[in-house]
């Protein structure tokens, strides 16, 4: 893309029309992530490391009672959830589309290697065997897919579920969506960053479709030296409480919460998100 093209873009862009996500997948843009997984100054890719542990204990003690099962780690990343939970004694499976992430996971796994597996795919499609106790996805990621994708993705994984089993989302609340949708325009100059490796200039732009209650994120890459710009989307779908229960309830499952309960070590995790939780009828 050149500038020419940026100039004459589109806005406001339809949703999800200029790309399902971010490149999770592409080689690069995945070690770049890996490296904002593992900087434990900021919350934005994964939790610092005291969080994830808050959050751990709360799966462990109060999702699960204490009980030892088998979890599906849903974008499971570097597997900084997946490999504490082995340890605590369950039986982890972790997906994720990052080859730098998993990698990183894999090489992570001392001493419970038996314990705990990663799998490469896109969690919309990928085939996992067996049951789990616990299905669980962390960090609003249910947001950013098409409507009916987060059904199918919602009903798929409550069928992977052992009879009283656990379907756990972590979603935002539809003032968090708007809230991304009304942000302001953002840019700056990056020597490095996360969408590349080379001196660049960052701009972020963002959109609310209310027809939809949809919220779209461009972000615009230009190299300092080619001059050559790279556009990257992101959308996020907007969902009040009621339709979060009817989602989870027609896929079948009971005692439906919305908590906001949050582990106290998250910040703002009870203003910006609730925990999704559906059980598996016995």
């Amino acid at each position: 893309m050149n500038l020419s093209e940026f100039i004459n873009r589109t806005v406001p862009p339809e949703p999800w029309k200029d790309g399902e996500n971010i490149p999770w997948d592409e080689p690069g843009f995945s070690e770049r992530m890996l490296r904002e997984h593992l900087n434990p100054e900021h919350d934005a890719a994964s939790r610092r490391p005291t969080v994830i542990d808050e959050q751990v204990r709360w799966l462990h003690e109060e999702v699960l009672g204490g009980e030892r099962t088998r979890i599906l780690d849903l974008g499971c990343g570097p597997g900084l959830y997946g490999i504490r939970l082995a340890k605590l004694g369950h039986d982890v499976t972790g997906v994720d589309i990052s080859p730098a992430s998993l990698d990183y996971a894999r090489k992570s796994t001392a001493n419970v290697a038996d314990q705990c597996r990663f799998v490469q795919g896109d969690f919309r499609s990928a085939t996992v065997d067996g049951e789990f106790g616990l299905v669980m996805q962390i960090y609003g990621e249910l947001n950013v897919f098409r409507r009916e994708q987060a059904r199918e993705i919602v009903s798929r994984y409550a069928k992977a579920l052992v009879p009283g089993g656990r379907l756990l989302f972590e979603v935002d609340r539809p003032e968090t969506t708007r809230e991304f949708g009304h942000s302001p325009l953002v840019w700056r100059s990056w020597k490095q960053g996360l969408f590349s490796d080379r001196p660049h200039v960052y701009l972020e732009e963002s959109f609310w479709n209310e027809e939809q209650r949809t919220a779209t994120k461009r972000y615009w890459i230009l190299d300092a030296q080619t001059a050559d710009v790279a556009r990257f989307a992101q959308s996020f779908a907007a969902y009040e409480a009621d339709e979060y229960r009817e989602m989870l309830s027609v896929a079948g499952l009971v005692d439906i919460e919305l908590q906001s309960d949050y582990p106290k070590a998250v910040p703002n995790g009870n203003k910006r998100r609730w925990m999704l939780i559906g059980t598996k009828r016995t």
